[in-house]
């Protein structure tokens, strides 16, 4: 492993950012989120790879082949955060840091989720 990769995972409907409802998310869309990020690790000597998917076995996919390749994990779950059983597995068999953000209040959101 000779660059010290950080996966940055971005969940359902975050490639709609800057669009979708900028009172609850803001106007910066993921691009520049995802800039940001590159920015802030490449100062620290890290390389961010960075994969956005609305598919749960994409994300768990990505997870699984970070394995034994990425230092660390960067996780803005979306909406699976409420209910993404295979994402949770698949980050337990992960054996570095796992770092999980959100960009609103997972608990201040909607009593059905």
């Amino acid at each position: 492993m000779n660059d010290l990769i950080v996966l940055l995972l971005s969940g359902p409907n975050l490639n709609l950012l800057g669009d979708r409802d900028p009172l609850i998310y803001g106007s910066d869309t993921l691009t520049h989120h995802v800039s940001e990020a590159t920015i802030a690790a490449e100062e620290r000597g890290l390389v961010i790879e960075h994969v956005q998917s609305n598919h749960e076995g994409e994300l768990v996919d990505a997870i699984h082949s970070a394995r034994g390749r990425c230092v660390g994990i960067i996780i803005n779950p979306g909406a699976f955060t409420h209910y993404a059983w295979a994402i949770h597995d698949a980050l337990a068999a992960f054996d570095g840091p796992i770092v999980e953000v959100h960009l609103s209040n997972p608990a201040a959101r909607e009593p059905w989720r």
